[in-house]
Protein backbone atom coordinates (compact mmCIF):
# COMPACT_ATOMS: atom_id res chain seq x y z
CA UNK A 1 0.00 0.00 0.00
CA UNK A 2 1.37 3.59 -0.75
CA UNK A 3 0.74 6.63 1.93
CA UNK A 4 2.49 9.37 2.54
CA UNK A 5 4.23 11.12 5.35
CA UNK A 6 2.50 13.66 7.10
CA UNK A 7 3.27 16.43 9.55
CA UNK A 8 2.44 15.53 12.82
CA UNK A 9 3.55 18.72 15.41
CA UNK A 10 6.98 18.92 15.06
CA UNK A 11 7.19 15.19 14.15
CA UNK A 12 6.03 13.20 11.46
CA UNK A 13 3.93 10.35 10.96
CA UNK A 14 2.43 7.83 8.65
CA UNK A 15 -1.72 7.01 9.13
CA UNK A 16 -1.74 3.26 9.43
CA UNK A 17 -5.63 1.87 8.24
CA UNK A 18 -7.63 0.40 10.99
CA UNK A 19 -7.70 -3.02 9.22
CA UNK A 20 -3.73 -3.56 9.31
CA UNK A 21 -3.93 -2.69 12.94
CA UNK A 22 -6.55 -5.58 13.56
CA UNK A 23 -4.74 -8.05 11.77
CA UNK A 24 -1.26 -6.91 13.17
CA UNK A 25 -2.75 -7.48 16.76
CA UNK A 26 -1.46 -3.63 17.10
CA UNK A 27 -2.90 -1.73 20.46
CA UNK A 28 -1.97 1.53 21.83
CA UNK A 29 1.64 1.33 22.28
CA UNK A 30 3.99 -0.59 19.44
CA UNK A 31 7.71 -1.09 19.40
CA UNK A 32 9.42 0.65 16.43
CA UNK A 33 13.29 -0.10 15.23
CA UNK A 34 15.19 0.31 12.45
CA UNK A 35 16.12 -2.80 10.61
CA UNK A 36 18.21 -3.17 7.46
CA UNK A 37 17.37 0.55 6.52
CA UNK A 38 13.97 -0.30 7.21
CA UNK A 39 11.31 1.35 10.10
CA UNK A 40 9.77 -1.59 11.56
CA UNK A 41 6.78 -1.08 13.38
CA UNK A 42 6.00 -4.44 15.27
CA UNK A 43 3.05 -4.92 18.51
CA UNK A 44 4.63 -4.16 21.81
CA UNK A 45 5.74 -7.69 23.32
CA UNK A 46 4.61 -7.80 27.00
CA UNK A 47 5.37 -11.29 27.78
CA UNK A 48 4.34 -10.98 31.46
CA UNK A 49 1.20 -8.46 30.65
CA UNK A 50 -1.82 -11.01 32.16
CA UNK A 51 0.35 -12.79 35.06
CA UNK A 52 -1.68 -10.24 37.42
CA UNK A 53 -4.29 -11.72 36.40
CA UNK A 54 -3.51 -15.19 36.12
CA UNK A 55 -1.68 -14.86 40.04
CA UNK A 56 -5.38 -13.28 41.38
CA UNK A 57 -7.03 -16.20 40.05
CA UNK A 58 -4.58 -18.77 41.38
CA UNK A 59 -5.34 -16.96 44.75
CA UNK A 60 -9.52 -17.40 44.16
CA UNK A 61 -8.61 -21.41 43.18
CA UNK A 62 -6.22 -21.48 46.55
CA UNK A 63 -3.71 -22.76 44.20
CA UNK A 64 -1.03 -20.81 45.91
CA UNK A 65 0.03 -22.15 48.73
CA UNK A 66 4.13 -21.44 49.54
CA UNK A 67 5.69 -25.09 49.07
CA UNK A 68 7.87 -25.45 51.87
CA UNK A 69 11.04 -28.07 52.40
CA UNK A 70 12.11 -30.40 49.42
CA UNK A 71 10.97 -29.35 45.70
CA UNK A 72 12.87 -30.83 44.08
CA UNK A 73 10.29 -32.87 42.82
CA UNK A 74 12.37 -36.38 43.19
CA UNK A 75 10.47 -39.71 42.95
CA UNK A 76 11.33 -43.10 44.49
CA UNK A 77 12.20 -43.69 40.77
CA UNK A 78 15.01 -40.63 41.00
CA UNK A 79 16.21 -41.99 44.65
CA UNK A 80 16.40 -46.40 44.03
CA UNK A 81 16.54 -46.71 40.56
CA UNK A 82 18.23 -43.80 38.57
CA UNK A 83 22.26 -43.96 39.05
CA UNK A 84 23.27 -40.64 39.85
Amino acid sequence: MKTRIVKIGNSQGIRIPKIFLQQSGMTDEVEIEIRDGQIVISPLNQPRALWEQAFREMANLNHDTLIEGDITGQTVWDNEEWIW
